[in-house]
């Protein structure tokens, strides 16, 4: 770990709007230079909240938070300077050309001249989009799109880069390329990048370090594989004809857990997930303990231990339940003052 200062670091983070709608309940983050931190969450955690308050855009209502070194409620100038971020939605001029965006973006933070067009032109290099230089914004593709804003928050080379949902509405093809734009971009560049996703995979596989985000606070913290190797033995996964009822739940535990090398057992409506020593060999004894208990069994699966399961395990809910829940951040977020600095 590096003995430098961290590139952001957030403390008891608490931020609510009108309405009593609580976006964030004491979150606290520390990312180390130089490296890709996650923060995971579903839609409405309260990732971009994070996002806005840690690039100068919003105010928390108590807590502190540094970027670069730099107090974001003291030094906002600076830490702007320090930064650069991709927003969820795109912030480039969609009737400019490429280039002229690149070019008004560089003539923002001081550049001019033949460093700009260096600058300008190695950006576009890089991004693969010197044949569309001349083009404007507007007939470029998403994945295009999503790269120039990525060039954008680089222009000026900063030393923390804020990544809010990058791939959100890429299609498969263009989400993979702006994986791989993402690790390069970390090894390459050194930059200390934020990563906000709602996608475990891209989580698992762009992020030294992740922070599980649920109801606005971390609920737990770690490497994807560490998190994961918590969870000793594999994942069953079983699929009920029926929910189980509240007042015949807490049997049904204990006559799982009493089971050989079974624990852990969580109950998801219509679905129950068990760690066992031994998947394979514990599907028959689960399925015969449920029998037993007159419970219809439509499907059993086995896995080796994902992100999904890390969620489910600290957040007490499933990752496709939380993400299929309407989130109180969204409703924050239309709330919260729009507009500010790249």
């Amino acid at each position: 770990m590096s003995t430098r200062a961290p590139a952001v670091q957030a403390r008891q983070l608490v931020k609510t709007y009108p309405g009593d709608v609580t976006a964030l309940s004491g979150l606290d983050i520390t990312v180390e230079p130089g490296t890709v931190f996650g923060l995971l969450g579903p839609n409405g955690a309260g990732k971009s909240t994070t996002v806005k308050i840690l690039t100068t855009l919003a105010r928390p209502d108590s807590g502190t938070a540094t970027v670069a070194g730099h107090d974001v409620l003291r030094h906002p100038d600076r830490v702007r300077r320090a930064i650069g971020v991709v927003a969820q939605k795109s912030g480039a001029d969609p009737v400019a050309t490429g280039r002229e965006n690149l070019q008004l973006q560089g003539r923002l933070y001081g550049l001019r001249g033949a460093d700009l067009n260096r600058r300008v032109t190695e950006l576009l290099d890089r991004f693969r989009l010197s044949d569309a230089a001349g083009r404007q914004v507007k007939g470029y593709s998403g994945g295009m799109q999503r790269r120039l804003d990525v060039a954008l928050g680089l222009v000026h080379r900063p030393e923390v880069l804020f990544l809010d949902e990058p791939t959100t509405g890429l299609d498969p093809e263009a989400r993979t390329a702006m994986w791989d734009e993402i690790t390069r971009l970390a090894g390459d560049e050194g930059l200390s990048i934020l990563l906000t996703t709602h996608y475990l995979e891209e989580a698992d596989r762009l992020a030294e370090r992740i922070a599980v985000v649920d109801r606005g606070h971390v609920v737990v913290e770690g490497t994807p594989d560490g998190l994961k190797g918590e969870l000793r033995g594999d994942a069953v996964h079983l699929e009920l004809r029926a929910p189980v009822q509240d007042a015949g739940r807490t049997l049904l535990e204990s006559a799982l857990a009493a089971l050989p090398g079974v624990r852990e057992t969580q109950f998801d409506g219509r679905r129950v997930s068990v760690r066992a020593d031994d998947g394979a060999a514990a599907v028959p004894a689960l399925l015969g303990a449920l029998e037993r208990a007159g419970v219809a069994v439509t499907a059993a699966t086995v896995a080796r231990p994902s992100l999904d399961d890390v969620y489910l395990r600290y957040a007490g809910r499933r990752y496709s339940e939380a993400q299929a829940a309407t989130g109180d951040e969204s409703a924050a977020d239309a709330l919260a003052p729009a507009g500010g600095a790249r």
